[in-house]
């Protein structure tokens, strides 16, 4: 039997992520720590990797445009997003497993909590998708680009059209849950969920239009880096070997 290949990596990044309660975005009040937070000794779930889920992944899985299994087209504007996963020194980070979710082109999901809104859902969207970054880190999507909802946060609240990313990498320590924006949205500077992020973290959530990436009568295309956190002393092991 294999030896798990267990890995450690630093304490979060706090000022590079949204403060826990942030009082422009209202459901932080009461989801936010009364307490101080405690510190949980890692096992070999939080050190190792996702293991035989990798297995589970097929390339359909990555066009969200055909993956409802219906056998018909999702509804609305295709778009390719794609871009590297990379550690923080710029390294690719292969092997990584990116799960996206979102609304449909009207700005619904398919879930139960959004069905008393009177937006329509496609029956050939399911809203979901994954794949496995090649050696490179590169990851590729299909997707329908999804529309600005209407949430309750505040008078005349509209979401920016947004995609939620999970990202596995080599272990649970390196997980990253985030959402990707468009550049040029106009709903960005009114979003409370965006701007409560720091200032330099909220630009890395947007995503860039690349003319290379889109293709002729078919889809225009969206590029998005995103960085996980590293190993402790990998730059330093790096620099012994050579």
């Amino acid at each position: 039997m294999t030896e798990p290949i267990v890995r450690h990596y630093g304490p979060r990044a706090y000022p590079d992520h949204p403060p826990f309660s942030y009082p422009d975005y209202r459901s932080t009040v009461k989801r936010a720590p009364s307490q101080d937070l405690l510190g949980i000794v890692k096992t070999l779930t939080e050190s190792t990797g996702p293991g035989p889920i990798w297995s589970e992944i097929s390339e359909d899985d990555a066009d969200l445009t055909t993956n409802a299994g219906t056998g018909g087209e999702a509804i609305g504007e295709r778009i390719i997003v794609t871009g590297r996963v990379l550690d923080e020194h710029g390294i690719g980070v292969p092997g990584t497993i990116v799960e996206i979710w979102q609304t449909n082109a009207a700005g619904r999901y398919v879930h139960w909590r959004d069905s008393k809104r009177k937006a329509p859902l496609d029956p050939n969207f399911i809203g979901v998708g994954q794949c496995v970054t090649d050696e490179e880190g590169t990851y590729r999507f299909l997707t329908i680009r999804p529309g600005p909802y209407p949430w309750g946060n505040h008078p005349n609240a509209w979401r920016p059209a947004h995609i939620h990313f999970s990202l596995m990498g080599p272990a649970i320590g390196s997980r990253l849950v985030t959402q990707m924006y468009f550049e040029g949205d106009p709903l960005l500077p009114l979003d409370p969920i965006y701007n409560s992020a720091p200032g330099h973290s909220r630009e890395r959530m947007i995503g860039s239009y690349d003319h290379d990436i889109t293709e002729e009568g078919w889809a225009t295309g969206w590029r998005w880096d995103i960085v996980l956190r590293s190993e402790e002393g990998i730059l330093e092991e790096s620099e012994e070997d050579e």
